[in-house]
């Protein structure tokens, strides 16, 4: 099994880190078998087609426009996918959409796809997330391990595992 799971973002644009910022506590938070794959993205585009390619399952997680309220977190599955990316939140979008279409092109399309959005409130130039996207890290990465467990992923606590070797 070969599962991705993918945060996007530009850490310079505010709320658009909101993809890494899911990945980062993923990864500080939990243990994953060695065929789960973490991947800070940040905002490459076909860079990381060779990485998405063949993969059972694709886990994104992104800022999204949405038209929904700042903060509010929306998961999209598959088909539903590449069309919401005819809206642009930021540059590296555009990127994400030709990479899918690159994808499914090459015969290399993943065979699950899990798009965990953020809504944002602010994408001007700053670092660091606005409260309202701060407080949807939470129940965003709440969703990845949804996603993985869709795909049979054990997921363990850093601290329960660290409880059972010593």
């Amino acid at each position: 099994m070969r599962i991705l799971v993918l945060g996007i973002g530009n850490l310079l644009l505010s709320d658009e880190a909101v993809g890494v910022r899911i990945i980062e506590a993923l990864e500080q938070r939990f243990v994953l078998p060695a065929y789960v794959e973490v991947l800070d993205g940040g905002t490459s585009g076909m860079e990381l087609m060779e990485v998405m390619a063949d993969r059972d399952h694709l886990i994104v997680a992104d800022a999204v426009l949405t038209g929904d309220a700042a903060g509010s977190v929306v998961v999209l599955h598959d088909e539903q996918i590449p069309a919401l990316f005819t809206r642009k939140v930021s540059p590296h979008q555009l990127g994400l959409s030709d990479v899918l279409m690159a994808l499914r092109l090459t015969e290399e399309f993943p065979r699950r796809l899990t798009l965990v959005g953020v809504v944002p409130a602010s994408l001007e130039p700053g670092i660091g997330l606005s409260p309202r996207v701060t407080q949807a890290i939470e129940p965003a990465l709440a969703q990845v391990l949804v996603a993985l467990q869709s795909s049979g992923v054990p997921v363990t606590l850093k601290e329960a595992a660290d409880a059972r070797c010593c």
